[in-house]
């Protein structure tokens, strides 16, 4: 017999035990043991209060769902809509509900899923998506397994944004799953402790009617420094929610190859000014501290794989927009731009005395590789920078937060006044009139000009793309990276599937 044969009987061999083996554990379910990084609460929340920590927003992920939810790899796919249909003029979705149940019994239906709707998309305005939506009519149940959302005007990208965890759908306090609370056994206490680790279970369909397995999940709220030691440990399976905050803790440790991982993720990573006045006042001012930034050497610093210097507010990718052109200075080296950059400071502040401006950034080892770089970009050519103090006023503040669509709007309505301390009045009429644009084109040209201006004005100092890490261990083979920095965990311990593999 060959090697190569040899080697594919064992394969198969390996495969058929280690199928076996499952069969043996299927009422002895291994438990996939998580951590989220950041502060409780641990709990699905209210279903009209966005997700208040990464923790929250992972259990609402998993224990609830919405009309349509997101799969490992970041795209859309039913949730408690069956399928749905989009009229050819785009402005109203028709979807199906699947046919089941609350955990208490009651039957899912679309008057009930209308009425949490409807709550969803005008009660609460911290919702990072809720402008977004702001094109939604109305929403009403047809039967009872029917619904329908009007829209004024189309939006191609509302699928993506229906399917972020602020619209997972809540009834009296819990979720249709996938996952569902765990009972404790007639031996277990149940914790009082609302900072305690939850259980969720879920079972497999199996094959004739038969009862599938069950996928058992811990999930605990840690700080990034206990994560990352229990997952070296192999008391963790899996770890999420890295930022930027924590990341030099994540390179500098001794990992597995390939256990961190990096989202591809899309969104914004950078500086804005957190006060109308001051020197900051000035677009001059924020024009030439942008360019004095060296993104080369800070994306060296921070070790992230594919990362890219960025200085516009748009990135590539967008819905109907080109890539955005990038100025010719970013690829200058910083060693070629200081003599200009001198020059430039000298001609705005003359003899007077430098600014000194203080910045609001994470805590944490991430935050700090940020200030050395500021310090020392910024210091060369004699603007001072402190570091504000927790709870106290900054001139800049960091923005880092992950896009729930790949549309432009998100980007440039995260800038409009009453939302940032600087800001162009005559780009929120652009804004106004884009949403009420019934044709695509029109829209992306205003995004197009409002963008322009917001860039020409420096209403933002953009660095890079969002940070998103995670610590993944062999008994998560169904991880993947995606642009939401979103992971659901059904399935995620399920290897064929991952791999694609047949004996």
């Amino acid at each position: 017999m060959s090697p190569a044969r040899r080697h594919r009987l064992l394969c198969v061999i390996a495969s058929g035990l280690a199928v076996a083996a499952a069969g043996c554990r299927r009422d002895q379910p291994q438990q996939l043991n998580v951590a989220v990084i950041g502060e409780p609460p641990l709990s699905i929340g209210d279903p009209i209060i966005p997700p208040t920590s990464a923790a929250q927003a992972t259990l609402r992920l998993n224990l609830a769902q919405g009309l349509v939810r997101l799969d490992a790899a970041g795209q859309v796919e039913p949730g408690l809509a069956e399928r749905w249909n989009v009229s050819d003029d785009g402005l109203s979705y028709i979807f199906r509900l699947v046919t089941g149940e609350w955990p208490d019994g009651r039957k899912i239906m679309a008057r009930d899923m209308a009425r949490i709707l409807n709550r969803q998309l005008r009660a609460n305005r911290d919702n990072p998506t809720r402008d977004a939506l702001g094109v939604v009519e109305e929403v009403v149940a047809m039967t009872d397994r029917v619904i329908e959302i009007r829209l004024r005007v189309p939006r191609s990208n509302l699928l993506q944004l229906l399917a972020q965890p602020e619209y997972a759908l809540i009834s009296e306090g819990s979720g249709s799953g996938p996952f569902m609370l765990r009972t404790p056994k007639n031996n277990e206490v149940e914790s009082t402790d609302k900072n305690a680790p939850v259980r969720l279970t879920r079972r497999l369909r199996g094959i004739d009617g038969e009862a599938g397995e069950r996928e058992d999940v811990r999930v605990a709220a840690m700080s990034a420094a206990s994560a990352i030691a229990a997952f070296r440990s192999d008391r963790l399976d899996l770890v999420l929610g890295g930022t930027i905050a924590d990341l030099p803790l994540a390179t500098r440790a001794k990992l597995g190859r390939g256990a961190l991982r990096f989202d591809p993720a899309s969104g914004l990573f950078g500086l804005v000014p957190a006060r109308a006045d001051g020197p900051l006042a000035e677009p001059e001012v924020r024009r030439l501290l942008s360019r004095a930034i060296d993104r080369t050497a800070l994306i060296a610093a921070l070790g992230v794989p594919c990362l890219g210097p960025r200085a516009t507010l748009l990135q590539a990718g967008l819905e109907g927009l080109s890539e955005p052109v990038q100025p010719a200075w970013l690829a200058q080296p910083i060693a070629d731009r200081r003599a200009g950059l001198a020059s430039e400071a000298q001609r705005l502040f003359g003899t007077a005395e430098r600014p000194r401006l203080t910045v609001a950034l994470p805590a944490g080892p991430g935050g700090d590789l940020i200030f050395t770089r500021l310090f020392a970009d910024w210091g060369a050519i004699g603007i001072g920078v402190e570091r504000a103090e927790e709870g106290k006023r900054a001139d800049l503040r960091l923005i880092d937060a992950v896009a729930p669509s790949n549309s432009p709007a998100w980007f440039l309505r995260r800038f409009r006044c009453g939302q940032v301390a600087v800001c162009i009045a005559d780009a929120d009429v652009m804004l106004q009139s884009a949403r009420d644009a019934p044709v695509a084109a029109q829209r992306a040209g205003l995004f197009g000009e409002v963008a322009t201006l917001m860039d020409e004005a420096a209403l933002f100092i953009p660095l890079a793309a969002p940070i998103r890490w995670s610590l993944v261990g062999d008994r998560a083979p169904a991880f993947q990276e995606n642009r939401f920095a979103q992971h659901p965990l059904a399935g995620i311990m399920q290897r064929a599937t991952a791999r694609g593999y047949t004996p």
